[in-house]
């Protein structure tokens, strides 16, 4: 029913400025909806992103359950088959306007046995170690990559870089995990880039208050760099965390960190509206 009502002239086509080609086709034939409520019913969605306007969204409807025909009783969503049309995920980065990265490497080195403070890439680190330090490295590039080595060998892994200078932090020791992430969420959660940097990195190495004015969350690798060097902070950089680690901590009732995924390409804006006006 989707390839066919693709065939006809969409309602609307349009590129925005991320270089993205949205159509927007009108299903309306009484029959197709049929269709289409049918086959949902069969259906589990996973939210990979907007979990939280989701959770206001249902506030909003419990709220006015006193009108007899809520606006809030229906809501906007876009459902994607992830299995034949699968979706980019990408990281978030932060930016720690106020935290210099001298400062950060600082920090680590006082919070547990930093290391490696050399041209090489530090592999692994000892269990009485929380923290392992590998840098200044010779780029970005060469700093993602070993990154992505140390995420593949079941490491937490960050990229700090600033003042031209790139640094590779891996850690903390199941100790420090312990005292900082409840024991009681799912240990694939505990584990999670976004829950490590948060929980022990933020809160208690650095002590960065989680406001604007302290981070900033910026989905471009290039970008979250130019602005750590052009103000003077640190910038975090992150992998992607899997689609698959997404569902299965759904599956477990378990809600994502706040900014750990992002979920692509997006529709745009205001493609589509509707009214919460009552008629």
């Amino acid at each position: 029913m989707i390839e066919r009502a693709a065939l006809t002239p969409p309602l609307l086509t349009t590129t925005t400025s991320d270089g993205t080609t949205h159509r927007l086709w009108s299903v309306t034939a009484c029959d197709d909806l049929a269709t289409v409520s049918k086959d949902l019913s069969t259906c589990r969605a996973l939210i990979a992103d907007g979990h939280h306007r989701w959770a206001m969204y249902l506030r909003l409807q419990r709220e006015h359950r006193y009108l007899a025909h809520s606006p809030w009783d229906r809501g906007l969503v876009l459902l994607v088959d992830t299995a034949r049309y699968p979706l980019r995920v990408r990281a978030i980065h932060r930016v720690l306007h106020q935290l210099p990265l001298a400062d950060a490497l600082a920090a680590l080195a006082t919070d547990g046995a930093g290391s490696g403070f050399g041209d090489g890439f530090s592999d692994g680190f000892g269990d009485n170690e929380t923290w392992s330090v590998s840098g200044p490295l010779s780029g970005q590039d060469v700093a993602l990559s070993a990154q992505k080595a140390a995420k593949a060998a079941g490491q937490n892994a960050f990229v700090l870089a600033g003042e031209g200078r790139f640094h590779l932090v891996t850690g903390p020791d199941k100790a420090t995990l312990d005292a900082a992430v409840p024991a009681d969420r799912p240990e694939e959660y505990r584990r999670l880039d976004a829950t490590v940097l948060h929980s022990v990195l933020l809160d208690r190495v650095w002590n960065v208050p989680d406001a604007p004015e302290h981070i900033g969350y910026v989905h471009d690798t290039d970008a979250a760099v130019r602005e750590a060097e052009r103000g003077g902070g640190t910038a975090v950089l992150l992998q992607p965390v899997a689609e698959g680690v997404v569902r299965r901590l759904a599956e477990q009732g378990v809600t994502m960190p706040r900014k750990s995924t992002s979920f692509g390409p997006k529709p745009a804006t205001g493609l589509v509206l509707r009214s919460l006006l009552l008629g």
